[in-house]
Parts: C-alpha cells; sequence; structure tokens
C-alpha cells in the first residue's frame, strides 16, 4: 500500500498542521474507473451548457414570430437574453467561487446544478418576456457557479500527467451539447410535429431531464482531498485518497509505487477577498494578465458567434430558422473534434506553444474569414466549412483559458481566481459581444458583420501573443509544483533523502 500522510512524532507539529503526501499520491495514480466516474459526473454539464446556449440562438427565430407564445423579437434574444445570461453566469461564478473555496468542492457543485435545473424549467413555462429575460439570467447563474466548482474539483482530483488533455476535452464537450442543441432545435421547431408555441419550450425540459441525470451520477463524486487537507479534515482525506488506492491496486492487481514527497500544510478556514486579490494581483501579476487575455479573447469570440451564428444565416442567406440546427451541428462537431484531438498536446508539446498557436491560428483564420465574407465568395455552407476550420482551433484555445487559470494559482484561491477572471473576461467580451454582435448583424450590412469577424479576430491573435511570452509550463506538474498554495509550511522529500525544497513558483 502507498505511503499514507502522517504526523511525525519526532518532530511534533503545532495544532492546526499536517504533514500529508495526500497530493503526491493522487498525482502518481494510474488511470482508472473511479477517473472516468468523476470525468463523467463533473465534466457532462457543459453538455448541459452548450445546449442550453445552442437552442437560444437557434430559437431566436421561432420565438419572435407570431404564435411563439412570447412577445419577444430575435435581437432581444440574441441580445438582451444572451447578455442576461452571460451576466448571471458572471455573477453566480463570483458568488459561488468564494463559497466553493470556503465550503468546499462538493456541497457546491451539487448547489449549482440544482439551481441550474429551477432556472431551466421555469424558462420553459415562460409567458412574457420578462420571465424569459429573468430566467435566462438565473440559468446563467447556475451555470457560472459550475465552472468555478467543477473546474476547481477536476483539477484536483485528475493525475498531473493527464490534467491537460482531460480538463481541455471537458471543456469542450460543451460542443457535445451544441450538436444536441442544434438537432434537437430542428425538431423542436418542427411545426408538423409540435406547436409553434410548445417545440421550444421541450428543448429546455429536456435540459432538466439530462441536467436530473447528471445530478444523480455527481452524488458519488467525492470532496477534493486537497481542499480536506487545509480546511483541517486531513482523516477523511486520508480515508478517501486509501479507498482510490485500494480500488485501483484491485482494477489494475498490483500494488502502486510509493511516494517519496510529502509537504507540510499550516491549516486554516476560509481566505478574504483581500489574501486572494494580493496573491492574484501581486505576486502572480504576469499569471492574471495572461488570464484576463485569454479569457476577454475567448470569450468574445464565442459568445458572440454562438449567440448570432443562426442571426447572419437568415439574414444573409435566407436561410429557414427551422434548418439553422444543420449548419450549427456542422461547427458544433469542428469545435468538439479540436479539443479531442489536440487534447492530448497540451500534455506533450506543453502548454505555452499551444495555448499561443491555437490562439493565433484561429484569429488569422478568422480574419481570412472576415475577407472572403466582405468580398461576397462564401455561401451558407461554405461560411460555416470556415467558421468550422476556425473554431476547431479556438475550440482548444477556448478550454485551454480555463484550465489555465484553474492551476496557476495557489489551491486556496483556485475557485475564486477561475470565477474572477470567467467573470472579469466575460463580462468583457461575453456581455458586450452579444449586444454589440446582434446590432452588426441585424443591419443587414455586410461591412458591419465584417467588422465583427475581425473584432474577434483581433481579440483572439492578442491573446496568444500574451500567451506566447507568458503562458506557464505547467504540463505533468503537479498543482502545489505550479503555485505553492498559502498554507504550505515547508516541503521535503523523505526516505532517507536529504530534506530539501521541492515545491517551486513562478
Amino acid at each position: 500500500m502507498a505511503v499514507t500522510a502522517h504526523k511525525s512524532p519526532e518532530t511534533p507539529e503545532p495544532p492546526g498542521t499536517v504533514t500529508t503526501a495526500v497530493p503526491a499520491r493522487l498525482d502518481r495514480l494510474p488511470w482508472s474507473r473511479w477517473h472516468w466516474t468523476v470525468v463523467i459526473g463533473l465534466g457532462t454539464v457543459w453538455i448541459l451548457d452548450g445546449l442550453e446556449v445552442t437552442v437560444v440562438g437557434n430559437i431566436a427565430g421561432r420565438l419572435s414570430e407570431d404564435g411563439s407564445g412570447l412577445p419577444i423579437t430575435s435581437a432581444q434574444v440574441t441580445g438582451i437574453a444572451a447578455a442576461l445570461y452571460v451576466a448571471g453566469a458572471c455573477t453566480g461564478a463570483l458568488f459561488f467561487g468564494h463559497m466553493t473555496d470556503r465550503f468546499g468542492r462538493k456541497k457546491l457543485f451539487m448547489v449549482t446544478l440544482a439551481v441550474y435545473l429551477a432556472a431551466t424549467a421555469l424558462t420553459a413555462v415562460s409567458f412574457s418576456s420578462w420571465w424569459f429575460f429573468l430566467f435566462r439570467f438565473l440559468t446563467g447563474f447556475g451555470i457560472g457557479g459550475e465552472y468555478a466548482a467543477i473546474n476547481s474539483a477536476i483539477d484536483e482530483l485528475i493525475p498531473s500527467r493527464y490534467r491537460g488533455r482531460v480538463d481541455i476535452v471537458i471543456n469542450g464537450s460543451f460542443w457535445l451539447g451544441a450538436i444536441g442543441g442544434s438537432l434537437l432545435s430542428i425538431v423542436a421547431l418542427n411545426t408538423d410535429l409540435f406547436a409553434a408555441n410548445v417545440g421550444w419550450r421541450l428543448t429546455f425540459a429536456l435540459g432538466v431531464v439530462l441536467g436530473l441525470v447528471i445530478l444523480l451520477v455527481r452524488r458519488n463524486v467525492p470532496e477534493s482531498p486537497r481542499w480536506l487537507l487545509i480546511h483541517g479534515k486531513e482523516q477523511e482525506a486520508e480515508r478517501l485518497v486509501g479507498e482510490v488506492e485500494e480500488r485501483v491496486e484491485t482494477e489494475t492487481g498490483r500494488p502502486l509505487p510509493a511516494v517519496d514527497q510529502e509537504m507540510t500544510i499550516h491549516q486554516r478556514g476560509s481566505v478574504g477577498f483581500g489574501l486572494i486579490a494580493r496573491t492574484v494581483f501581486s505576486r502572480y501579476r504576469r499569471r492574471a494578465v495572461l488570464g484576463f487575455s485569454l479569457f476577454i479573447g475567448q470569450a468574445f469570440l464565442y459568445n458572440a458567434i454562438t449567440f448570432g451564428f443562426g442571426a447572419i444565416l437568415t439574414t444573409f442567406y435566407d436561410v429557414p430558422t427551422s434548418d439553422t440546427g444543420y449548419y450549427f451541428a456542422f461547427i458544433a462537431a469542428g469545435n468538439f473534434l479540436g479539443p479531442l484531438l489536440l487534447g492530448k498536446l497540451f500534455d506533450t508539446a506543453g502548454r505555452k506553444i499551444m495555448i499561443s498557436s491555437t490562439y493565433l491560428l484561429s484569429g488569422v483564420l478568422l480574419f481570412g474569414t472576415a475577407w472572403l465574407f466582405d468580398r461576397g465568395a462564401l455561401n451558407a455552407v461554405s461560411l460555416t466549412v470556415c467558421w468550422c476550420v476556425v473554431l476547431f482551433f479556438a475550440s482548444a484555445g477556448a478550454s485551454s483559458a480555463y484550465l489555465t487559470v484553474s492551476e496557476v494559482f495557489p489551491m486556496e484561491t483556485r475557485a475564486m481566481a477561475i470565477a474572477f477572471f470567467y467573470a472579469l473576461g466575460t463580462a468583457a467580451g461575453g456581455i458586450s459581444g452579444p449586444l454589440i454582435f446582434a446590432q452588426l448583424t441585424e443591419s443587414g450590412v455586410v461591412a458591419d458583420t465584417v467588422l465583427a469577424f475581425q473584432i474577434g479576430a483581433g481579440l483572439m491573435c492578442a491573446a496568444g501573443l500574451v500567451a506566447a511570452f507568458l503562458a506557464v509550463r505547467a504540463e505533468r506538474r503537479s498543482l502545489e509544483d505550479i503555485a505553492q498554495p498559502l498554507s504550505a509550511a515547508a516541503a521535503v522529500a523523505t526516505q532517507g533523502r536529504r530534506s530539501s525544497p521541492l515545491l517551486r513558483y513562478r
């Protein structure tokens, strides 16, 4: 059996201090069925987010039609409602991010999913535009909390050598939901099957059903042992890691290798906003600039295009509202293939080269798409193909933004750091993006839409250049090595070796 955490009898530790090998034991685990449970229980929520966002984009035209049951325009759906959804996500990320660092990952990823389920169900029964706007905000509120709680939990439970690809693919699974949302909208908007005021409601109802299934699976995902250690629950952390080790040894049929790395932690309660701010913006200023740049670039691009792609097709190419789902399903597939096929390279080729290249490539390709669109060289199909290629790279890059901010800051601030950068970056790009894009595409003027494309491309390229200089080489490194916990008192190597610093941070 693996080496366990202990409190050395030769060197008694003060109350609230524990010496542990738990982080090293988690990182040396081979991939197992238990890790699949974590991925399925936590990662599948992005599918719901993709379903939500895509459905709203695709049903915008139907909601604005007579007989939809809502007095609302297409621009209000893709503009105001989209911006409120993102504003809710930003607010929820900040609120639940602090709660996650204070009360634990497990409690909050159950609560945030419950908020999402309730708000989505109430969206389905919207009878007025204000009701629709309110519960789009609250749905985003729950989803924003998911981003903070889930990304922090996943990174703390997944071994370091797999962390990059797993995080990239999980965040990219948003697009599986987008594919589902696109295909679902095709069926739901078919008036031969459902009345105009019923079909769009069923799309939200399906989101509730899927969320309930995820809720049942998620009950089996444990609290983060790393969080437990810092908050004075080292015995529970020991028990959880020991149970996982036993399951893995049974599954593989061989004992796990011993670990010779320990760290001493001064246990503490919650971390105040002041300490978080000083840590992020003083001790890790370069990483803060990196995180903010990555989030602004991807947030503007994705929130603008995701909410507005259907409007472009109907405005410029006279694609029927009921057919936009086919086109969106195609680019959604390209979006998911990007993280799926490129994810492993973030652990092998490295974070710096992959983050910078995916951002720069997607930006350059989008400039090319804008040029072709301006010349009138594209039709609905060729525009969709261009976007598919652009987003193949952009999707992997966007996923790496979440990976970056979830691994480059100390554990005590992790959920709040994710929430903070998500909120700031998304507020700058995700709220302004849909509002600006809705106005530009609604005008029906080619030059206006070209400008929107160019803004998104410019921000992606700028973020790529920032990453080329500031990205952290975090591949295959433990979280404690990338950013030493604020609670860490010392890190030593044992088993007869001379004591020496183990953890490093830039």
